[in-house]
C-alpha cells in the first residue's frame, strides 16, 4: 500500500467504493487524512462501514470541512452529466481529482525521481503495461504494476528511488489527474470509444494527448490521425518523443512490419526484435503493443538485448489473445476482451484463414459493418446475444453463419466445425460488451477458457 502522506490532517470525501475506493479510503488513512466515504449502492456502503471507515451521505455532509472529492473513475464528472456528488463539490469549490492524482502527489513529497510509466490508449493499452513491466521485472528491476489494469494504483508498493511503477490510465483517470508527470507517458492510438462520458472524439483525444505531454519522454502511436497529429506538436515543441507505427511512414521511431520490430532514423532501419513464435503478441496490434513497450522500456533505460528476452518470454493476458489450447490441428483463442469492432478487427487480422468466429453479446454503435475487409478469413460465424440478428444482417450471404444464442452452443458448434475441417482457430472475439449474458467480459472469457480446455480434454 502507498500511504497518502500529502493528505494528512486534511478530509477527503471518497466517493465510489469499488477496489479502486476502497484502496484510496486505506491510503488516506493510513497517511493521516480523515474520510468519509459513500456510494450510490448500499451494499458498498455497509462494506466500506464494516471495514472500519466512516461513512456519510455526503448530500448530508459539511463540505466547507471537506478539502478534495477523490471519484471513483466510473462516476461521471461532465457527460452525460455530471454525478450529484460533482455538482455539490463544484458548489463549494472543493477539488475533485482521483486514485492516480493521490499517487502522484505522493511521489512528488517521497520519491520525486521515482520512474513512473503512464499508458493509454483505446485499444492495447492493458497488453503494452503487462508486457512493459514484465520486461523490466525480467531485467531485474524493482517493478509496480497496476492502475486500470488489475491493482488498484494506491494497493501497489509506495514510490521509491529505483522501483518503477508502470500504470495503465483510461481516459476517465485521466480527466481525474491534473498533476500528472510520469518519467514515461505512452498513447497508443485513439478510435471511437466512451463518447457518452466525453461528448466528442476531441475531448476524448485531448484526454489521451495529456499523457505523453506531461511525460518527460513521450511515445506516441501515430498509425490514426489523432496520434500523428499529437506527436507533430511534440516535436515541434522539442519534446522528447519516440513515434512507433505498424506503416512505416515515419523517419524517425519505431517501425513494426509483419513479426520485425526496428529502429528507424532517416533511411537507416536496424532490426531490434523477431516476434516470430512469440504467440503471446500475435498480430500486427501486438507487434505496435511489443514497439511501445520496447521504447518505454528504452527510456527506462534497459539494454535491446534485455527487453529482447523479457518480449520472448511473455506469458501475455488472460482474455486478450489468449491461446487456450489446441486439439489437433484446432487453436483455441479466448479474446473476449474485444468489446469493440477495432479491437476484433485485430484479432481477425492475426489469422489469415479458417476463422471460427464466435461474436456477439450487447452491441455497440456501427456494429459490425466496419471487419467487412476481414470476411473472406472467416470460414463460418456463431452469434450470440443481443447482437445477433443485427450481425447476421451484416455477414448476409458474405460469410456463412448459426444463430448459437450462448456461448456454450456457440463454443461448441465452432468446435465441431473446426474439427471437422481438421484445422483453424475458434475464436471468440465478440466486438461487444458482454453485459447482456455475463456481468463482465472476464466472466465471459473465463466461461469460454473452461468449457474450451473440457472439449479439449475430450479424447
Amino acid at each position: 500500500m502507498t500511504p497518502v502522506t500529502a493528505f494528512a490532517g486534511k478530509t477527503a470525501a471518497v466517493f465510489g467504493l469499488g477496489g479502486s475506493g476502497l484502496a484510496s479510503c486505506r491510503a488516506l488513512v493510513a497517511g493521516g487524512a480523515t474520510v468519509i466515504a459513500f456510494d450510490d449502492n448500499e451494499k458498498s456502503v455497509a462494506a466500506a462501514r464494516d471495514a472500519g471507515f466512516q461513512t456519510q451521505d455526503l448530500r448530508q455532509a459539511d463540505w466547507t470541512k471537506i478539502d478534495a472529492l477523490v471519484l471513483a473513475p466510473g462516476v461521471p464528472l461532465t457527460n452525460p452529466k455530471p454525478h450529484w456528488s460533482v455538482d455539490l463539490a463544484r458548489a463549494a469549490q472543493v477539488e475533485i481529482i482521483g486514485d492516480i492524482e493521490l499517487f502522484c502527489r505522493e511521489r512528488a513529497k517521497i520519491a520525486p525521481g521515482a520512474p513512473f510509466a503512464a499508458i493509454t490508449g483505446t485499444n492495447g493499452k492493458s497488453t503494452t503495461t503487462a508486457l512493459t513491466g514484465h520486461i523490466l521485472k525480467t531485467a531485474g528491476r524493482d517493478v509496480q504494476v497496476g492502475g486500470n489494469l488489475g491493482t488498484a494504483i494506491l494497493a501497489l508498493e509506495l514510490p521509491k528511488a529505483g522501483r518503477c511503477h508502470v500504470i495503465e490510465m483510461s481516459s476517465y483517470q485521466i480527466e481525474l489527474t491534473p498533476s500528472l508527470d510520469p518519467t514515461v507517458g505512452v498513447m497508443l492510438n485513439v478510435t471511437p470509444d466512451h463518447l457518452d462520458r466525453h461528448g466528442t472524439m476531441e475531448h476524448y483525444a485531448e484526454l489521451k494527448e495529456l499523457v505523453p505531454v506531461r511525460a518527460r519522454h513521450a511515445v506516441v502511436g501515430v498509425d490514426d490521425d489523432y496520434g500523428r497529429v499529437m506527436a507533430e506538436r511534440l516535436i515541434v515543441k522539442k519534446h522528447p518523443v519516440t513515434p512507433i507505427s505498424t506503416t512505416g511512414l515515419i523517419s524517425q521511431g519505431y517501425v513494426a512490419g509483419s513479426t520485425h520490430l526496428y529502429r528507424v532514423s532517416g533511411k537507416e532501419a536496424e532490426e531490434i526484435a523477431n516476434l516470430d513464435g512469440i504467440g503471446s503478441l500475435r498480430g500486427m496490434h501486438n507487434a505496435q503493443n511489443a514497439m511501445a513497450a520496447f521504447a518505454a522500456c528504452a527510456a527506462l533505460g534497459l539494454t535491446d538485448e534485455a527487453i529482447r528476452n523479457g518480449l520472448r518470454s511473455f506469458p501475455g493476458l488472460a482474455h486478450r489473445m489468449e491461446e487456450v489450447g489446441r486439439k489437433g490441428g484446432v487453436l483455441f483463442v479466448n479474446d473476449s476482451k474485444a468489446t469493440n469492432a477495432d479491437s476484433t478487427a485485430r484479432a481477425l487480422a492475426s489469422f489469415e484463414k479458417d476463422i471460427f468466429w464466435i461474436a456477439g453479446g450487447r452491441p455497440k454503435e456501427g456494429g459490425i459493418t466496419s471487419l467487412a475487409e476481414f470476411f473472406p478469413r472467416i470460414r463460418k460465424a456463431y452469434l450470440i446475444g443481443e447482437a445477433a440478428e443485427q450481425f447476421a444482417r451484416t455477414l448476409g450471404s458474405k460469410v456463412a453463419f448459426e444463430m448459437s444464442g450462448t456461448l456454450d452452443k456457440a463454443l461448441a458448434s465452432a468446435a465441431r466445425d473446426a474439427g471437422q475441417a481438421g484445422e483453424g482457430v475458434v475464436l471468440l472475439s465478440p466486438a461487444c460488451a458482454s453485459f447482456d449474458q455475463f456481468q463482465n467480459f472476464e466472466k465471459r472469457g473465463d466461461a469460454f477458457r473452461t468449457m474450451a480446455k473440457g472439449l479439449i480434454s475430450q479424447s
